[in-house]
């Protein structure tokens, strides 16, 4: 893979892993708003001819309100986004021994709604989570994006979501900590942690370069 000793053992967190066809070969594309996870997702899940499993932004009604400051509308919007991702990442539907690609890591659940829900609204969501996070598969890989805030800022801007127009730089600075704090311990999977200013998504040889070295970490049929 053309990386050093401790750049492999890193990506272990002191952990051991075997590859194991019977599960779901699920890899997960992570990192904060902006970076670049739904893009890379696509360019993998067509360089490797495999399902591509996205968040539904556009689709959750009660997002706008929230982001215009509807806290009420909070918990709904989390509780949206929980079942459709418990959904997409079931480990009964999942087939198994097939790669996929998601664009988000299901641990970032309680990030979000750690950042978003009032404290109420934060106790009932933790007593409803773990029921629907029992029945997720686990990622046999995590892709950890991180990047500048400014450039993260820059491709929001640029995509031109309404209702993320208004997102200030320090809530973004916020979910980077949270982010850096769920893989400082993450025990899961190998985690392959990549600077968004050393890889081009649009560059062919790029995605060439990050799927072989996903290739390692995965089992195909």
């Amino acid at each position: 893979m053309k990386e050093s000793m401790g750049e492999l053992a890193a990506r272990l967190g002191g952990a051991d892993f075997v590859l194991d066809s019977e599960k779901p070969q699920l890899v997960s594309i992570a990192g904060i708003i902006g970076v670049g996870k739904t893009t890379l997702t696509k360019r993998l899940s067509k360089h490797f001819d495999c399902k591509g499993l996205l968040e539904p932004y556009d689709a959750n009604p009660f997002m706008p309100d929230v982001y215009a400051g509807r806290k009420d509308l909070a918990l709904d919007s989390q509780l949206y986004f929980l079942t459709h991702r418990t959904t997409q990442l079931n480990i009964t539907t999942l087939p198994r021994g097939q790669i996929a690609f998601s664009d988000y890591v299901f641990d970032k659940e309680l990030i979000y709604a750690r950042r978003l829900l009032d404290s109420e609204q934060l106790s009932l969501y933790e007593r409803i989570y773990p029921a629907f996070a029992a029945k997720v598969s686990d990622p046999v890989l995590v892709v950890y994006l991180t990047d500048e805030i400014e450039r993260c800022l820059q491709r929001i801007h640029v995509r031109n979501r309404s209702y993320e127009q208004q997102i200030q730089p320090q809530f973004l600075q916020d979910l980077d900590c949270d982010y850096q704090q769920l893989f400082s311990g993450w025990k899961t999977c190998p985690v392959i942690r990549k600077q968004m200013s050393e890889l081009d998504c649009s560059q062919d040889a790029d995605i060439e370069q990050l799927a072989n070295q996903i290739k390692c970490y995965v089992t195909q049929d």
